[in-house]
C-alpha cells in the first residue's frame, strides 16, 4: 500500500512539473517577438542599427530576432523572411535589397496576419504597413549635392560610387542629386554611377578606376556606408587628398581616418542607432494599436511623426573634423 502511494506520488509530480514547464514555455510564446533584418550583417552601420533595436527591446521587454544575409543577396533575404513566416513571428521588419523581389515574400508575410514595416530602405507601398525613413529623400540627395558643392565648387565632373543598382533608396536618393543639380548646380555633371555591392574592396577599386578613367574629375560620392569609406581610400591613396572632393554617407567609425588626414572634409549620415531604436518602437506600436497615429511617442527619440505609411527619424547630421569625436558607431 505505501508502495502504491509512493508511485501514485511521484506521477503526481510528474504531472506537476511538466504542467509547470507548460506554463513558462506559454508565457515565453506570449512574449511579443518582432523580427529584425539587415541589408546584410557585419558592417558597421547596421550593427549601429542593431544596438538601437536591442537598447528598444530591453525597454519595451519583447524579444528581439536580428538576422541577415551575410551579402547583400535579397534571395537568402527572401529565405530568411518566409522562415520567420513559418515561425509566426508578431512582427517583421526588413530593409530590402530589392524593393520588387522581395515584395511577394513580405504581402505573404501579411496575408498570414504579420505586420510588416520596412526600415532603411523600402519595397513595394503595398507589400508593407509601413516605412521607417531615416530622412527624407529630399534631404539626403539635397545636402550630399551641397556638401560636394561646398568643397568642389560649382562646376565640374563628378562620379558616384553607390552599393546597389537596385537599391531603392540609393535610386531615388540619386534621382534627388541629379534634380538638385540641375536646379543650382548645371556646371557639376556625373560621368558615372558605379555599384560597389556593399564591398569596401571592390569600392576601393572601382573609386580607384573612375580617377583613372576621368582624368579632370573633381568630385566622387560613395552613398552607402561602404562605398564611402572604400572612395576615400582610393582618394588618398592615389595622392589626390584635397585635389578630389569626397563625400557621402557612412558611419563616423569608417571614416574617422580620412577626415582626420583631410581626404574627406564633410559627409552626412543619421544617427543609425536611433534607426534601429525606432524600428522596433514603431514595430511594437503597430502591433499593439494595429495603425499608427501622426504622432507617437518613441521613448528617449520623444515624439515622431508619421506621414500616410512614412515613418521619419529627422535631417540627416554633417560630420567634420570639429564634431566627429563627439560620434561613436
Amino acid at each position: 500500500m505505501k508502495q502504491k502511494s509512493w508511485k501514485t506520488s511521484l506521477i503526481w509530480l510528474g504531472v506537476l512539473v511538466v504542467f509547470a514547464n507548460g506554463c513558462r514555455g506559454k508565457e515565453t510564446s506570449s512574449r511579443l517577438s518582432i523580427g529584425l533584418m539587415p541589408k546584410l550583417v557585419g558592417i558597421d552601420y547596421f550593427n549601429a542599427c542593431e544596438r538601437g533595436a536591442q537598447e528598444a527591446a530591453r525597454e519595451l521587454d519583447l524579444k528581439l530576432v536580428y538576422e541577415g544575409p551575410i551579402t547583400n543577396d535579397v534571395t537568402r533575404q527572401a529565405e530568411m523572411l518566409d522562415t520567420w513566416i513559418t515561425r509566426k513571428i508578431d512582427v517583421i521588419a526588413v530593409a530590402p535589397n530589392d524593393p520588387h523581389a522581395l515584395a511577394p515574400t513580405l504581402k505573404r508575410a501579411m496575408k498570414r496576419g504579420i505586420k510588416t514595416l520596412t526600415w532603411d530602405a523600402d519595397s513595394d507601398p503595398d507589400s508593407r504597413n509601413y516605412f521607417v525613413n531615416q530622412a527624407t529623400y529630399q534631404d539626403i540627395g539635397y545636402g550630399l549635392v551641397d556638401v560636394m558643392a561646398e568643397q568642389m565648387g560649382t562646376q565640374g565632373e563628378v562620379a558616384i560610387v553607390t552599393g546597389s543598382l537596385t537599391a531603392a533608396n540609393q535610386n531615388i536618393w540619386m534621382e534627388w542629386m541629379r534634380k538638385r543639380m540641375a536646379e543650382k548646380y548645371p556646371g557639376m555633371n556625373i560621368v558615372a554611377v558605379k555599384p560597389s555591392e556593399e564591398d569596401q574592396k571592390l569600392a576601393f577599386q572601382v573609386s580607384q578606376d573612375l580617377i583613372k578613367a576621368y582624368p579632370n574629375l573633381k568630385g566622387v560620392f560613395g552613398i552607402t556606408s561602404i562605398s564611402l569609406p572604400g572612395a576615400a581610400q582610393a582618394v588618398r591613396d592615389s595622392g589626390y587628398s584635397g585635389k578630389i572632393a569626397v563625400t557621402g554617407l557612412t558611419t563616423p567609425n569608417s571614416l574617422r581616418q580620412y577626415v582626420k588626414d583631410g581626404t574627406v572634409k564633410t559627409f552626412l549620415l543619421w544617427n543609425p542607432v536611433d534607426l534601429g531604436y525606432l524600428t522596433v518602437y514603431a514595430a511594437k506600436k503597430l502591433h499593439d494599436d494595429g495603425k499608427l497615429p501622426e504622432q507617437f511617442v518613441a521613448g528617449r527619440l520623444g515624439k515622431i511623426r508619421v506621414d500616410s505609411s512614412t515613418i521619419l527619424l529627422g535631417p540627416p547630421l554633417h560630420f567634420t573634423k570639429e564634431n566627429i569625436d563627439q560620434f561613436d558607431f
